[in-house]
Formats: structure tokens, C-alpha cells, sequence
């Protein structure tokens, strides 16, 4: 798997050439299926990372403050970038496969842009963005894992309304599964995040064995339509690999004999479970009512709580034939030692690949609320690199992935060169010293075409990608928002 990899990687920019050469049609949309079992497929994955607090940025705040200042037309690059995400460009996906990525996985809220008439119909923008994503990843030698996340929180509503939840998530599947079902086997999909599992059905800290037993059929009645209609769509879905969400994705529920994966004709499933454990380590950066915080982690009692988590996963799916990918694993850096972050990282990946399985680093823009806080998610979009060099060493020792020079990417001359400006100052457009609802008015002057000084730096271009747009003004709305 390793020397598939490291061959991979060299032919990368073979296919970025190949792919510009084909008319802008991406090969990853004509391929087809090899005759490889998923857990062939998950073990050539190698080590993997996610697209996190991007296409699956979602909240009614977004629609709410282009209503209130925005045109009312609101687009995909306003979704993208709500959660302090730049906008998503090839290099920084190329730069994932040049770090010794071997999948990334991109999160979805697919219902940002969907009609509310009761037929769901996902946006062609949307779509063809999250294809346009995907088409990047697979033509970097990767493998592209693609779901339904937690798309605003309606699958929570399951229980109160079963029939409806299921109509709601066929028909975005069966749309889903049509627009990609001429992608080839680099392209996985994802039944869901982490919301299949209600406590208002079973709380795993009480309840009835009764009530248990209707939480778990219904997740499992809700994995087997997911296949169903994956299975009974066109092109290459019949013989697709597919990624089953595991009960809430925790490993000791989705490792409960109640838990069953579906029946599937093609036999090509993984199951999916997340690893945030302990939580106070592994989520919190303060203390909580329900946990304290915790900013160490590395003990023998955490070495052995990590080892036997991944043991009962071992022996309850892997060792069966059932291949498993840790589809979600991470901490944040906020209030941590460094040391004991770069540890747990690599503990954890090294645990699970040990144990073949693909284990999914959790990676974000950025840990606060704002456009200028500082990259804090372990992967760098701005440099293309892993934010941690030990780390990206530690994982390259775990793989046995040996880095060659980047791949080169065709890049745009800026028609100005960005100045710098003081994080404090990023959205004053107008440069006096203060980020208020006048930079707004300039702002939009300027956009309509008004004789407007606006420079072209950090404080006017939001999302530093060379241009000063509509989505930069979104930008600076959600800033001033947040500060009020």
C-alpha cells in the first residue's frame, strides 16, 4: 500500500495535466470500477484528513445577515466561507496529497442551498461545487469521501417524524447518488456524520432496553435505505464503496451487537466511527459543566484507554471482514501543550492504521469565530502544509510515506500585491482605526462602482484570495455581526 502511495504521488501532477488536457472534464467522473474489495480500498487510503467547517458550514445566522445587509442572493462561496473557511482552491487540495494524505474526506450540508417546497431539490451550484472539490482530490492521487453531515440538525428530527425524515433523506441521496454515479472508485459515499443515534428515543445513561432497541432499529432501518437507494441508482452506484454510520459514530455503542450493517448485494461496505476521547483532552478548551478540561494528554492510563478502544474495534468488525475507518479523530490546540497534542494525534493515527483501519484527521481553518483569527485546524490553507512539522514527521514514520518537492500548481498573478495589516484592523476598510458599519457602506459603494479609496489588502479582502467581491462583503457582515 505504502510503495501505491508513493508511486501515486509522483504520477499526481501527470494527472493535473491530464485533466486540464480533457476539455475541463474530470477523469475522476469517467473511470470505473476496479475489482478491489473495500478493505483493499481502505487499506490503500493510508492515513486520511478532513475539509472540516466548510461545505458544511451551515445555521439560519447565514441567511439572516445577508437579509439584513446582503442583495438576498445568496451563493455557495457564502456557505464556504461562514465558518472562517478561505475559499477552496486546488492547491490547497494538492497540498493534502503533497503532505501524504491518501483520502480527504469533505463534509456536506446539502440543504444550504435546497428548495423548502417539499421536493428538496439541491442547487446545480452546490453540486457542481462539491464536484468541483471532489474532481480536485481524486485528480491528486486521492480518494474523496462524501456524506450528508449535520446539515442544520434536521436528521435530529428522525424521531418525531419518521416518515417524513426518511422521504427528506431519499430523495437527497437519490440526487446525490445521481450526480456522482459516473464517478469511479476513488469517490466513496458516507451514509451520515454523527447523528444517526437519538437520545430522545434512548439515553445511554438510562432508559429501557425497549427504548434501546427502537434508537438502534431506526438507525439501522435509516444505513439500510441509504444503501438501497445508492444500489438501485445508475452508472457505477451499483458497485460503489460505501461508508456506514456507525450509532452516534462512538465506538463502544456502534461495537453493541444491536448495531448490524445493512444487507448490500455488492458486499462493499466500511463501517465509520469518531474518536474524541477523553472528551476534556479531545473537545474542551475550558472547563464544561458535564467535563473539566484538560490541556495534557499522554499517561499510561490514556495509552491504555486509546488501545483498548481500537482493540474492540479490531475484534468487532475488522477481524470479521468489515473494514473501518475512523472518519473523524482530533483536538483542538486552544489551551493545549503542543507536545501533548502532537502526541494524542499520532497515538491515535498510529493506533488505528496499525490495526488497518483509515484513521481521518480532523482539520479546520481555524479555532475562534473570526476571519483573523489565527490558523489553528493542523492543516495550513494558506501555506498547503501540516501547521506541525513533528507532526507531519511522526506521520510520515507511522506510513512510511517519503515527501518529495510539492507539486507544482498553475497559479494567477495578483494584478496588486496584499499589504499587510494588524489582525485588529481586518475589515477596516476605510482605515480609521475602527471596523463599524461604515466599512460596510464603503464597501458596497465601491462594489457598485462609487469613486471609493479601497485597498487591496487584508482589511478589504477578507478571504485573501486576490479579489475584493460580494463574498468579501459577507465576510464583514458576519465579522461586525459577531462582534455586536
Amino acid at each position: 500500500m505504502v510503495k501505491q502511495r508513493i508511486l501515486g504521488f509522483l504520477t499526481a501532477a501527470m494527472m493535473t495535466v491530464t485533466a486540464i488536457c480533457s476539455a475541463g472534464v474530470s477523469a475522476a467522473s469517467e473511470g470505473t470500477m476496479r475489482d478491489m474489495t473495500t478493505m483493499e480500498i481502505v487499506h490503500d487510503m493510508g492515513i486520511g484528513i478532513n475539509l472540516g467547517n466548510t461545505l458544511e458550514s451551515a445555521g439560519d445566522w447565514i441567511a439572516e445577515v445577508d437579509q439584513k445587509w446582503g442583495d438576498g442572493i445568496l451563493e455557495v462561496k457564502e456557505y464556504e466561507t461562514a465558518w472562517g473557511s478561505p475559499v477552496i482552491t486546488q492547491p490547497m487540495i494538492q497540498g493534502m496529497a503533497d503532505e501524504g494524505f491518501g483520502v480527504v474526506r469533505v463534509p456536506v450540508a446539502w440543504s444550504n442551498m435546497m428548495s423548502d417546497d417539499g421536493t428538496y431539490t439541491i442547487s446545480d451550484a452546490y453540486t457542481k461545487r462539491v464536484q468541483e472539490i471532489a474532481d480536485w482530490v481524486i485528480d491528486a492521487d486521492m480518494y474523496c469521501i462524501i456524506n450528508i453531515h449535520w446539515d442544520n440538525g434536521w436528521v435530529n428530527k428522525f424521531p418525531e417524524d419518521v416518515d417524513g425524515c426518511m422521504r427528506r433523506y431519499e430523495i437527497m441521496w437519490t440526487q446525490i447518488a445521481d450526480a456522482f454515479k459516473d464517478y469511479d472508485d476513488h469517490l466513496i459515499f458516507e451514509s451520515q456524520n454523527e447523528e444517526l443515534g437519538w437520545d430522545s428515543i434512548w439515553n445511554q445513561w438510562g432508559g429501557t432496553q425497549a427504548q434501546k432497541e427502537e434508537s438502534y432499529a431506526l438507525v439501522n432501518r435509516v444505513n439500510q435505505k441509504f444503501v438501497d437507494v445508492v444500489r438501485a441508482s445508475g452508472g457505477n452506484n451499483p458497485k460503489r464503496h460505501l461508508l456506514i454510520s456507525g450509532y452516534n459514530t462512538s465506538i463502544d455503542l456502534t461495537c453493541d451487537p444491536l448495531f448490524q450493517m445493512p444487507d448490500d448485494p455488492a458486499n462493499r461496505m466500511a463501517v465509520s466511527v469518531h474518536y474524541y476521547t477523553p472528551v476534556g483532552f479531545a473537545i474542551l478548551e475550558e472547563d464544561a459543566s458535564w467535563a473539566k478540561a484538560r490541556s495534557t494528554w499522554g499517561t499510561d492510563a490514556d495509552f491504555q484507554e486509546l488501545n483498548q478502544q481500537m482493540d474492540l474495534v479490531k475484534s468487532t468488525f475488522v477481524d470479521k471482514g468489515i473494514p473501518v475507518i475512523i472518519g473523524e479523530y482530533g483536538c483542538p490546540t486552544v489551551s493545549k501543550d503542543p507536545a501533548s497534542v502532537r502526541t494524542f494525534l499520532s497515538s491515535v493515527c498510529k493506533a488505528a492504521y496499525e490495526r488497518n483501519m483509515c484513521p481521518v484527521l480532523w482539520a479546520t481553518p481555524q479555532s475562534g469565530d473570526h476571519p483573523e483569527d489565527p490558523i489553528n485546524g493542523h492543516y495550513n490553507r494558506t501555506t498547503c502544509q501540516l501547521s506541525d512539522p513533528e507532526l507531519k514527521k511522526a506521520f510520515n514514520e507511522i506510513t512510511g510515506f517519503e515527501p518529495t518537492a510539492p507539486t507544482e500548481m498553475p497559479t494567477e498573478e495578483p494584478t496588486e500585491t496584499p499589504t499587510e495589516t494588524p489582525a485588529d484592523l481586518t475589515g477596516d476598510v476605510n482605515k480609521d482605526g475602527a471596523v463599524d458599519i461604515i466599512d460596510i457602506l464603503t464597501l458596497q459603494k465601491w462594489l457598485h462602482g462609487l469613486e471609493t479609496p479601497v485597498t487591496m489588502d487584508n482589511a478589504s479582502d477578507l478571504d485573501m484570495n486576490g479579489e475584493i467581491d460580494i463574498f468579501d462583503l459577507s465576510l464583514l457582515k458576519h465579522l461586525l455581526l459577531s462582534r455586536s
